[in-house]
């Protein structure tokens, strides 16, 4: 590892609070002071005296960290965007708004880089958690030698709490009974609230209260929507930490699932969008960068890059394609509108218990750029094999759009318009697109100047130590034993006061799946490596990794002059600074193979057996049987009254399968990328008593006679066969089955369907009414 220097405490209204940083102490835990009292043979002769409790330096402020998904640095009404996002707005007039922040271009490690000070290599986030590999910068495994910011924070006195998205566990290790090791609250924070993993249903979400899986309070039809609900539950914390603890500071993560896929929002938000974007991608994008010169958030003489040649010009489309794509515009607005409507709320209650003016409120719109890695005309509807339906099945049900009914995504021609004045977008850290996102910094106490632009180089590392600055922490060089890798980030606080002050950054790399991105001294090189067979409009020849490519970002804001040819000497520095940052951070070997050789909680076995109560089990942590022989057994026993209900259920609305009983009757569907693709009901009811049930399924054929998915992001080809049903050994049904396949974020469950339905013959949980002994699914 590099060597690397830790920042400067400065002035403002934290010199209070820095002062003391200095004496605080550079070793985590703080080993135990000596006893202070007087120990005498006679009690009344000796003086009692209680280990001191930790306390966070005097005046030492809240912190609010706002984290939002996929957003595009053109995406809100404060830097230029449609999407109105009053409460970003608010803290935007009372507060500094950076121009010239960078992420790391990917989910997990933005989050690592922030939550750790580190390069998401270093973390072991080199790509997100559920795409790992086996290299140290790949691995997904939170190291001890890169100590979390919250765990810093609550051993200086803190109150912590993460709300929503955490994308930065070992999938390995996301199950019900652990372990825990790499979860939140093993991490420094004190609470969780939210869910695992990339993306998740925002109006069915499987959700998790520390280490313990739960269900929504509510359903969609009730009113329930996450952003919403994690919402109530931060309020709740912090008026449970001020009437327990008044005056101890608080450190909130608050990780939204939004504008991440699913697009999910009340339709009621999305009507006010209603057509606003008709006039297109070309078009918008043009009055979306007036507004940014206009608003000051883009220099006056920064040039508007054109449109990159794998998209079409938005009069090209036909008018039905364009009706569709308007709609799913519509939809992404109203879920930034609605979630920044959120955070205010968030806001709001920290205002109101009287702490406004000493917090200081990190805003970060967007991990990355918007999500163009996409399709041209998005997802919503699929056909029964996973393809997109057709446009005009797509628009009979273009209403639906936001509801529950779709894992719905906007296309990517609008993901790039929302990047403006930009190339690009998430994922693809060569260009700006990707990594240049909106913040919003806001401290009443701390920060003096008001509604104003800086437009130092920063990155998403330099949020740590800019907090341990105004926090008068130190940051430890050990850990629990273990000596800490030294932050890679510089603190900002050096910017509150001076608006013009040279960036102290002057090297930041980017890497993402082989794609590199190098800032140097107001230089950038970048160099993209494009894969084929991805679903995705950009994703086009020539396949490989494309040549390095120049730009001069202290003359050329928006990347819209390649200068290669120009300064091959300045390119060829830059290519070797790449180089020399990647070994230093653990970036090599460039987009290594995922999944090769990793844990696995199913590898090598094929019975699998489950008793009664078993449940929210991720279905990657389960058997798969997508794609060859199986069986599913289970004892029951309906002696008693009922015998109703779901025996197993893996997957959710958009794929799996479910066996139950209904009405008496053995059934068993399959569910497909939401089309039923096999339904078996059995010939006779069930027998009182104890009684042995089974399906099986044979394929046709196998498994390795069907080609492969074409490549990432495409279904896998059907495995198509027949199910039989058996009561007491006795075949009572048969049918055929043309595709099992699990859909996105639900869960195996014994005795009840958690999450979505995987059929539509019942209504979650459906829960077993008999008694249910094990249940085995065997791998013929």
């Amino acid at each position: 590892m590099r060597s690397k220097t830790l920042p400067l405490a400065i002035g403002l209204a934290l010199a209070s609070v820095a002062a003391q940083a200095q004496q605080a102490a550079q070793v985590l835990p703080r080993p135990p002071e000596p006893f202070a009292g007087r120990i005498a043979l006679d009690k009344s002769q000796s003086t009692p005296a209680w280990p001191k409790q930790v306390k966070a330096a005097e005046g030492a402020p809240n912190v609010v960290v706002v984290l939002l998904d996929d957003v595009g640095f053109a995406q809100s009404s404060t830097f230029g965007g449609v999407a109105e996002t009053p409460a970003l707005e608010a803290l935007a007039q009372n507060g500094l708004s950076y121009n010239q922040f960078h992420v790391a271009a990917l989910c997990s490690p933005t989050r690592a880089a922030i939550l750790t000070g580190r390069n998401h290599h270093e973390a072991g986030f080199g790509n997100v958690a559920n795409a790992s590999a086996g290299f140290p910068g790949y691995n997904s495994v939170w190291a001890k030698d890169t100590v979390s910011l919250a765990e810093v924070l609550r051993q200086n006195g803190y109150s912590t709490a993460a709300f929503g998205k955490w994308h930065n566990t070992p999938e390995w290790e996301i199950t019900p009974v652990g372990p825990f090791d790499h979860w939140p609250t093993s991490l420094g924070f004190e609470f969780f609230y939210g869910f695992h993993g990339g993306a998740d249903n925002q109006w069915e979400p499987r959700l998790f209260r520390n280490t313990t899986a739960i269900e929504p309070r509510a359903t969609p039809e009730q009113g329930y929507h996450l952003t919403a609900d994690m919402t109530d539950e931060a309020t709740r914390w912090l008026r449970n930490v001020d009437a327990v603890y008044p005056d101890k500071p608080f450190f909130v993560w608050f990780a939204p699932g939004g504008t991440h896929w699913p697009h999910h929002v009340p339709k009621d938000w999305i009507d006010r969008y209603k057509g606003r974007f008709d006039k297109g991608w070309d078009a918008l994008r043009e009055e979306i960068f007036a507004r940014q010169k206009a608003k000051g958030v883009v220099p006056a003489n920064a040039v508007l890059t054109p449109r990159p040649p794998e998209l079409p010009a938005w009069e090209s489309l036909p008018a039905e394609q364009r009706r569709l794509l308007a709609r799913e515009a519509e939809v992404t607005a109203a879920y930034l509108a609605y979630t920044d409507y959120q955070v205010g709320r968030l806001l709001a209650e920290i205002r109101a218990q009287g702490k406004g003016d000493n917090t200081i409120v990190f805003y970060i719109v967007g991990d990355n750029g918007a999500e163009a890695n996409t399709a041209l005309l998005g997802r919503d509807l699929v056909a029964p094999d996973g393809t997109p339906a057709t446009v005009a099945e797509r628009v009979k049900r273009i209403e639906e759009l936001g509801g529950p009914a779709f894992d719905n995504q906007v296309g990517s021609a609008w993901a790039w318009a929302d990047n403006t004045p930009f190339q690009y977008g998430k994922g693809i850290p060569a260009y700006l697109g990707g990594t240049r996102n909106p913040l919003v910094v806001s401290w009443p106490k701390g920060i003096k100047d008001r509604g104003t632009v800086r437009s130092q180089f920063s990155h998403a590392t330099d949020i740590a130590p800019t907090i341990y600055e105004l926090a008068g922490i130190r940051f430890p060089q050990k850990v629990e034993g273990v000596d800490q890798v030294p932050l890679s980030g510089k603190s900002l606080g050096y910017s509150f006061e001076q608006p013009r002050a040279t960036s102290r950054r002057s090297l930041q790399y980017f890497e993402i799946r082989g794609t590199r991105g190098i800032y140097k001294d107001g230089w950038w090189a970048g160099s993209r490596l494009v894969t084929q067979g991805a679903n995705s409009a950009l994703n086009q020849a020539p396949f490989g990794t494309r040549k390095w490519e120049l730009y001069n970002l202290d003359e050329d804001f928006t990347q819209s002059r390649n200068v290669a040819e120009q300064y091959p000497e300045k390119l060829a520095e830059l290519v070797a600074a790449f180089d020399k940052e990647a070994w230093a951070n653990d970036v090599y070997p460039l987009a290594p193979d995922a999944g090769v050789g990793r844990p696995s909680l199913t590898a090598g076995r094929k019975l699998f057996t489950y008793r009664a109560g078993v449940g929210r089990i991720p279905s990657r942590n389960g058997p798969d049987v997508t794609r060859r022989a199986h069986s599913i057994r289970a004892g029951l026993d309906l002696s008693g009254k009922g015998g109703d209900g779901v025996i197993i259920a893996d997957g959710g609305r958009w794929g799996g399968f479910s066996l139950f009983v209904k009405d008496g009757r053995l059934s068993y569907e399959a569910n497909a990328h939401g089309h039923r693709s096999g339904y078996i009901v059995a010939s006779e009811r069930l027998p009182r008593g104890k009684v042995q049930v089974e399906f099986r399924f044979e394929p046709d054929g196998p498994a390795s006679a069907v080609p492969a998915a074409a490549g990432p992001g495409q279904p896998q080809p059907a495995v198509p066969g027949t199910g039989r049903l058996y009561v007491n050994g006795k075949q009572v049904g048969e049918g055929r089955i043309s595709k099992i396949a699990y859909g996105s974020y639900d869960t195996l469950d014994i005795g009840a369907d958690l999450g979505t339905p995987v059929s539509g013959e019942y209504k979650v949980p459906f829960s077993f009414s008999g008694s249910l002994d094990t249940v085995q699914v065997e791998l013929l």
